[in-house]
């Protein structure tokens, strides 16, 4: 468990400034809508030790200081960027929602959606208000539709998981965030400790184990929580002003390959530029989104946003040269529909030898995951930028690529399958595997006579 603040200490930490919003007008029952008996009281009792009248504080606040905007590495300075903050405060009934709490909710996402600022959601909470009953459970779909109308008005949504972050709290504004972050430690799960079942293995609901099922971007220090939201405010709030930019190739090969067992060779040799390298050469900053929302992680896809030199963010999907998996082709297709409710153009690497083919990546779903990133691709609202940085293998390959707007470096190749099985598949020997890498036409200079590729990418000027 990671030592817990109050909703207050939570916005100094990573703030520069704060505005409450005036709580919505309204009147309420004595002992609320059930008349629970004590209720009144209870709510008296809580308000008196923690200072607040509900379990929410909501405002507006600044983030992004010069104290860490200000670099000595060349790179331009964050923020500021303000945005509409709620803050749980767990000492008041457990940071449980009920009919206030959706009152302050639905008044602090309306806000935003009217000025046009980026929620951020401090979550501490054990879930819905048992004195409220199912009307306490209600204000989840009242959330759910805020939610949902500032992801449709194009507003990003990030949430900090504190501890604890269970029940609808957690299915709502924590899980259903374009972003998530996770405090180290913090108990995260939809089943609070005192109704999970008796044998329950503990470390399942906590945000390390969410990390590790994709449900979590990332875990953050909380002294380092402050920057971290501060680049990615400023990250998704300031879209590139066009597509992603065509990346220059990196590496030593500069003249094409003579055959296409040359350009496999080429492609697989260890000492070829990665994802990494590339990423490195774009952005100036990054910040990585981890995860399929599904219960699966790959990574071997880099997922995140990152700021060009020119100061625009990018969204990129970079496969790190090994067999990708559900999972990974499901995140790639989550970052391309968040870059595109954001508009923010996408740039996607491509090195796979192919998709993973094992029987757990059938069971993990890989048709369905496959297809669901070719229609991401297909349906993206932003430009979508391909450059093919090695092994282009297949459909596992392919689907990450944009049409009409794919390009590919010196030392890579795009092929419908690679030599080894082609020539497996024709029962062809294995002498024979080199020939037939060549009637492949997988090349860069091949696929570009075919149109399969919109051009080859040159090297940097003195690179």
């Amino acid at each position: 468990m990671t030592e817990r603040i109050s909703a207050r200490e939570a916005i100094a930490l990573i703030t520069d400034s704060f505005a409450e919003l005036p709580p919505p007008a309204g009147d309420f029952p004595p002992d609320g809508p059930l008349a629970w008996a004590g209720y009144d009281d209870a709510r008296a009792r809580a308000a008196a030790r923690t200072g607040e009248e509900e379990s929410v504080v909501c405002g507006t606040a600044t983030f992004g200081t010069a104290s860490f905007g200000t670099t000595t590495d060349g790179r331009p300075p964050l923020g500021p960027v303000t945005a509409v903050l709620v803050a749980f405060e767990f000492g008041f009934l457990g940071g449980s929602l009920g009919q206030r709490t959706g009152d302050r909710l639905e008044a602090a996402y309306d806000h935003a959606r009217t000025h046009r600022l980026p929620v951020v959601s401090l979550v501490a909470t054990g879930g819905s208000r048992m004195q409220e009953g199912m009307l306490a459970l209600t204000q989840l779909q009242r959330v759910a539709r805020q939610s949902a109308l500032t992801r449709e008005a194009g507003l990003a949504q990030i949430a900090v998981l504190r501890d604890p972050t269970t029940g609808g709290g957690w299915a709502t504004l924590g899980a259903g965030a374009d972003v998530t972050l996770a405090l180290p430690g913090a108990q995260v799960g939809f089943a609070g400790s005192r109704v999970r079942p008796p044998d329950a293995d503990p470390a399942a609901y906590t945000a390390e184990a969410q990390v590790a099922a994709g449900s979590v971007d990332a875990l953050v220090q909380r002294d380092e929580l402050r920057e971290t939201l501060a680049l990615w405010l400023d990250l998704l709030t300031h879209p590139a002003g066009g597509p992603a930019p065509v990346p220059a190739a990196l590496g030593g090969a500069r003249d094409l390959p003579a055959t296409g067992w040359d350009a496999v060779r080429r492609a697989r040799a260890g000492e070829r530029p990665r994802a990494e390298d590339y990423l490195d050469a774009c952005f100036t900053r990054r910040a990585a989104i981890g995860g399929d929302r599904c219960g699966g992680r790959d990574d071997g896809v880099l997922c995140g946003f990152g700021r060009t030199h020119d100061g625009g963010t990018v969204a990129y999907a970079a496969q790190r040269g090994t067999a990708t998996r559900p999972a990974g082709y499901r995140t790639a297709a989550r970052l391309t529909r968040m870059a595109g409710r954001l508009g923010i153009p996408v740039l996607t690497l491509v090195d796979t030898p192919g998709a993973a083919n094992d029987a757990d990546a059938e069971q993990e779903g890989a048709g369905p995951a496959i297809a669901d990133l070719f229609a991401a691709v297909a349906g993206a609202r932003t430009p979508v930028t391909t450059l093919v940085i090695g092994e282009g293998g297949s459909g596992g390959a392919l689907a990450l690529a944009a049409p009409g707007n794919t390009w590919a470096t010196p030392d890579s190749y795009f092929s419908v399958i690679a030599p080894e099985s082609a020539a497996a598949i024709l029962k062809r020997p294995a002498e024979e595997v080199r020939a037939t890498a060549d009637q492949l036409r997988l090349r860069p200079q091949d696929l570009l006579d075919l149109g399969v590729i919109r051009g080859i990418s040159p090297h940097r000027p003195g690179g």
